[in-house]
């Protein structure tokens, strides 16, 4: 690509409008949703409008907002910082363009971009902080999808952040030295104690971290976040966990977590995989516990990335009792669980009135011992039982529920991979489920669900279990009739 393609036809930029006159000539949606992004700003709007539509009028009656109703006239763009066309009719709003140019005032029309002084970005306001992102009037579209994807990724309090740190910009020029250990101060006054307290709206000890950060020019205390990726699909990961893996400073994660999901985190992040994949662990988990400790005794900020919720087989509790034991703070961030994935994907009730009203999540080693957890009554009477790790140990989970009396022709659903593009959805009844254990083509993690609410399920995108059995059978036959 050469460098004039790379180039901007246009220069982003920020009007002062506070105090000043901004005026919206137009009656409907159009007028209506160019008073609304104004309304963001501290600008004195008023609104030419004739005849506005109810909601309009209602809503600019309820705002106060200035408004004038008579026909266009050329001086009546006199006195403005800014003019929006927004009519409806191209002709009016090209001519109201031309009398704002007249008076050297910048003008926007509606749709027409060669009457376009400037555009108006898709908004992304965190006052005093702004995020505007424009595509040069090419995709309006466009830009509102990249706006909602940055809104998800920006704190809430981020404005009130900004404010405070404006109040400490004097002392942090004149205690911490200019360079590396200021950027370091203002680094970890936006992304540590400071911030953390912030959003949980305590000012008192926002002020109480900042004033300790300045005291000790930039060393601040380790934190770790103990995060959900949840199962697997990007898309799925919580607006918490997306922030905080842009504020870490290392992200420890597992195997089962995608790369995709590691790669969120911020660019210049340590990343250090410890594995933790059946009969592969690059690391126990005593060693884990000891990295984590080390890196919060460090000062770094941590994000702990594991896969489905931390709180569910994620040996999270272990993880916890030593930070508490090294006076590390931490955080739990919770992700989505991967039997909620895999019965979103099966649209299967994993509740259902009259049917099942417990749910039981175990994994399938629960039930290989001698003796059938308390929970094995509570799936004669029709709870549903969600089976992590389950394909290993599926003829030992199936025949110890039939023994405790659930049906042979109890319904269950298979699936490899819950939410994720590559994932298999499989179903058949409980008699059928130890033909899991002989299975090749399942190498991803398997989830199973057992239960009579699981019959309520959408099978119209899975395969029969019993249909593996079948082709198996067919190529067994086939091989030896060459």
């Amino acid at each position: 690509m050469s460098p004039s393609q790379q180039r901007l036809s246009v220069f982003p930029a920020f009007f002062r409008v506070s105090g000043r006159s901004v005026f919206v000539f137009g009656n409907g949606d159009e007028a209506y949703a160019k008073a609304r992004l104004l309304r963001n700003t501290e600008a004195e709007i008023v609104a030419y409008a004739l005849a506005p539509e109810a909601d309009y009028a209602g809503w600019l009656a309820a705002q106060g907002i200035e408004t004038v109703r008579s026909d266009f006239s050329p001086d009546q763009v006199k006195g403005a910082v800014m003019v929006f066309a927004a009519t409806g009719n191209a002709a009016l709003d090209r001519a109201i363009v031309s009398a704002a140019r007249a008076e050297k005032i910048p003008a926007n029309a509606v749709d027409q971009p060669d009457f376009c002084d400037f555009y108006t970005p898709a908004l992304v306001n965190r006052a005093p902080v702004a995020v505007a992102i424009g595509t040069e009037g090419a995709g309006p579209v466009l830009a509102q999808m990249i706006r909602a994807r940055i809104d998800q990724m920006l704190s809430p309090s981020l404005g009130r952040l900004a404010d405070l740190a404006a109040d400490y910009r004097d002392a942090a020029e004149r205690l911490v030295p200019r360079g590396v250990s200021r950027r370091i101060f203002w680094r970890r006054f936006f992304s540590g104690d400071v911030a953390d307290a912030v959003a949980s709206n305590d000012t008192s000890a926002a002020r109480r971290s900042a004033n300790a950060l300045l005291s000790t020019t930039g060393q601040a205390e380790g934190r770790i976040w103990l995060v959900g990726a949840g199962p697997g699909a990007e898309d799925l990961l919580t607006l918490r966990a997306q922030r905080v893996l842009m504020e870490a400073d290392a992200i420890v994660y597992d195997a089962l977590v995608p790369q995709a999901i590691v790669d969120m985190g911020r660019r210049d992040a340590e990343r250090l995989s410890v594995g933790k994949r059946k009969n592969c662990h690059s690391k126990s988990q005593e060693e884990i516990n000891h990295l984590l400790v080390e890196l919060g005794r460090q000062g770094k900020r941590v994000v702990r990335l594991k896969s489905g919720d931390p709180l569910v087989y994620g040996r999270a509790g272990e993880e916890m009792a030593a930070l508490r034991e090294a006076g590390i703070a931490y955080e739990i961030v919770p992700g989505i669980t991967s039997a909620f994935a895999a019965a979103a994907d099966f649209e299967l009730p994993l509740t259902l009135r009259g049917v099942a009203s417990s749910l039981i999540f175990t994994t399938g080693h629960d039930l290989t011992g001698k003796v059938l957890p308390d929970w094995g009554s509570l799936a004669v009477s029709g709870a549903t039982i969600a089976v992590y790790m389950g394909s290993s140990v599926a003829a030992s989970v199936a025949e110890r529920l039939m023994g405790a009396g659930l049906g042979a022709d109890t319904t269950v659903a298979v699936i490899e991979n819950a939410s994720r593009a590559d994932r298999k959805l499989l179903h058949g009844v409980l008699s059928e489920l130890p033909d899991l254990e002989a299975r090749d083509d399942l190498a991803g993690p398997v989830m199973v669900i057992i239960g009579e609410a699981v019959a309520g399920a959408n099978f119209e995108k899975s395969e029969p279990l019993s249909a593996y059995k079948t082709l198996k059978a067919g190529k067994v036959h086939a091989d030896m009739g060459q």
